[in-house]
């Protein structure tokens, strides 16, 4: 592919709900431009978008893929994003290297959840937007009930349609380009006269262009107002004002068909004239000890100090490390070296790529505001910022919502376990979505994502490089405590021949409103220093492992009161012993409860299915705080213990057939009801006692 400069690179992120047909509509465009000879099939598994195998298998795009389009001596870098929820962070870092987005909407469903996530994701970027109401040819299509929709749902943007649908169902054979007030049959690449029965709906359609693009114009406005017309080029240059600024919050509406390739070729000419120039793009840094943001301004220039994004990083068994990058000043040329200011470290460029989907594609440089790719880079991964040796500024990281999902992992083989970590650090710096850890409480691996089909294909990928785990579902990280003050004495005395072992200690506890704290009262020197001491560190040592249950202890103070010492038996090993276990018996007798974690829940959904959920909250032990409404859809607010959340998003999905959506952090600890506590104790004996047996 050859090298393009800014003023003919657009960039844009397709987005939208699962299913609503971007990938098909990414073929139908790759065809119409040349790049394929027919145009691929999500059924026949051959689409140039989802090329990874587990994408082929679900019939799901799983990743970001890059479509660079070369289009009337233009480059259109295509970012296909997935719309399955699991995977929103491919979304967010699409849109946030964009120069527009492009809202795919299915024609029959409408404003699904997957389109509300684009347009916050949007709004938080600055960016511009266009919409597609996709899926004409299907049963029940109806361009009008979509856009009303899109009104209702985002009151304060105006959706001004461009091209209207001629036709609808099995009968959509084009569109009206309601500026020119032509039919484009087919893909539209040839113009045609208007049919009759379409002209007053476009007449009204394209009054409604020419306000718009008046209003992005004073002087336009103004000449709107003196003569009550504009001609045909002045609202095409008001319309290309209005969809290039975020501010003005128009947004022009397009239609198509991406299967049947029904008016594609004028939604590309449409992104070379609707979508800025990437130089025109504003982007915030960061610089080393600032305490305020900055920002790159436009235009940007090729002669200016780099600054780079990386926005994707994957490993392709053949070339090893892809990393994915997006220039905002500057250029990055093949066999240089550049600093990767995140880490400091310097990286040589060896190996530049265009790619689309997996075909690479050499190219020797890539000039401000293009997309690319660079294998082998060893420092490198999502999120990091690319610059020339002089530079401290990073390029500000998008921010990600906390997981939903988590899995603990048992390595199958020592093999396994010794490559686990560093195979699972690598996934988790390619995708700020996941994290992994060694949870201190349930002494398990937990790797945590945004959905089970996310970890799902994290795990396939762990599996392909080469460490293979089996799975649980991760324990609740109880914590024990006490409810009331209690005392206790301990003597531990042995006897083995020679000089034994003496010690003896009484030991208050009570409830304590920090983690925990230990305390002497011993009067008249009954314990010395160094046996209090001892005393302590037998106490601390039943902290971690808890005395009911085996879960940590908390918000407890221990207070030693008295003991007795023998002046030749008397050690370090027997106080500890005595220490702790007049700790525990006095911890038995205080009244000992469990307390669970608890998470501050956000669930989006359709107004209509608002009874469901809130049953469903119930069962669940939620309590609601709040119920917001936003269009057609309900935002509830709760506080739901975590045990009752684990697998919510699976629920959820099915409750609400995939419109729900939800967040959810920690909030604080509470008691455990006394009807679960006894059942949560006993089933956790149970298992220490195997995990011992074994």
């Amino acid at each position: 592919m050859r090298e393009y400069t800014s003023d003919k690179i657009r960039n844009v992120a397709l987005v939208g709900h699962q299913s609503c047909g971007k990938t098909s509509l990414v073929e139908a465009l790759l065809y119409n431009t040349g790049a394929t000879t027919r145009m691929g099939r999500i059924e026949e598994k051959n689409t140039i978008s989802d090329y990874e195998d587990e994408e082929k298998a679900r019939g799901l795009s799983l990743a970001t893929s890059l479509i660079p389009l070369e289009f009337q001596d233009h480059k259109i870098n295509v970012l296909d994003t997935p719309g399955y929820t699991d995977f929103q962070g491919e979304m967010k870092n699409a849109v946030r290297v964009a120069d527009a987005v492009v809202v795919v909407v299915d024609a029959v469903a409408g404003v699904e959840v997957g389109t509300e996530l684009a347009w916050e994701y949007s709004r938080e970027y600055q960016q511009p937007l266009i919409v597609v109401i996709n899926k004409m040819d299907r049963e029940n299509a109806n361009f009008e009930g979509a856009l009303e929709q899109l009104q209702e749902a985002f009151p304060k943007y105006k959706f001004v349609p461009v091209m209207l649908p001629i036709g609808k169902e099995a009968h959509f054979k084009g569109v009206v380009n309601v500026l020119t007030q032509k039919a484009y049959y087919g893909a539209g690449a040839e113009r045609s006269d208007l049919p009759a029965e379409l002209q007053k709906m476009v007449a009204a359609a394209h009054l409604q262009l020419m306000e718009a693009a008046a209003e992005a114009d004073d002087d336009l406005m103004q000449k709107y107002f003196d003569e009550g017309t504009l001609s045909l080029e002045e609202i095409r240059e008001g319309m290309r004002k209005a969809s290039r600024s975020h501010l003005l919050n128009t947004v022009p509406v397009f239609v198509t068909s991406g299967t049947h390739n029904v008016g594609t070729v004028p939604l590309l000419e449409a992104l070379l004239v609707y979508v800025s120039a990437p130089t025109e793009r504003r982007v915030r840094i960061e610089r080393q000890g600032a305490d305020k943001f900055e920002y790159l301004q436009a235009p940007q220039k090729n002669e200016a100090p780099l600054a780079a994004y990386v926005f994707k990083t994957t490993t392709d068994r053949y070339v090893g490390t892809l990393n994915y990058f997006r220039i905002f000043s500057g250029t990055i040329s093949s066999d240089g070296r550049n600093v990767n200011v995140t880490t400091g470290k310097e990286e040589r460029f060896s190996n530049l790529f265009s790619v689309r989907g997996k075909e690479q594609m050499p190219v020797a440089r890539f000039h401000v505001g293009d997309i690319g790719v660079v294998a082998k880079l060893s420092h490198t991964r999502t999120g990091d910022t690319l610059a020339d040796k002089d530079q401290s500024f990073q390029i500000v990281k998008p921010e990600f919502s906390d997981p939903l999902y988590a899995l603990a992992l048992k390595p199958r083989t020592q093999a396994d376990s010794a490559k686990m970590g560093t195979i699972l650090t690598g996934l988790c710096e390619a995708d700020p979505t996941l994290r992994w850890r060694q949870d201190a409480d349930t002494k398990q691996v937990v790797l945590e994502g945004m959905g089970e089909i996310h970890l799902a294909v994290t795990l396939r990928r762990a599996e392909a490089l080469g460490v293979n785990v089996d799975t649980e579902i991760p324990r609740v990280p109880y914590r024990e405590t006490i409810t009331k003050e209690q005392a206790a004495t301990y003597r531990h005395k042995k006897q083995t021949g020679g000089a034994g072992q003496f010690g003896e200690v009484s030991l208050r506890v009570q409830p304590f409103e920090g983690a925990f704290e230990f305390e002497s009262q011993v009067v008249g020197g009954a314990i010395s220093g160094q046996f209090l001491s001892s005393t302590e560190k037998g106490v601390r040592s039943v902290l971690e492992g808890g005395v009911i249950a085996g879960f940590p202890v908390v918000q407890v103070k221990a207070i030693a009161f008295d003991g007795k010492m023998h002046a030749v038996d008397s050690k370090d090993i027997a106080f500890q012993i005595a220490g702790r276990e007049s700790f525990k018996e006095a911890f038995r007798n205080a009244g000992p409860v469990l307390l669970e974690p608890i998470m501050d829940v956000s669930i989006t959904i359709p107004e209509a299915m608002m009874g469901d959920i809130m049953g469903d909250l119930n069962t669940r032990r939620g309590h609601v705080q709040g119920i917001d409404t936003i269009g057609r859809r309900s935002i509830v607010k709760a506080q739901v213990p975590f045990a009752e959340m684990m697998r919510y998003g699976n629920d959820l999905r099915s409750m609400t057939g995939g419109r729900g959506i939800y967040t959810m952090k920690f909030s604080h600890y509470e008691r455990v009801p006394a009807h679960l506590q006894a059942e949560i104790v006993a089933a956790n004996k149970s298992r220490l006692q195997e995990e011992k047996d074994d």
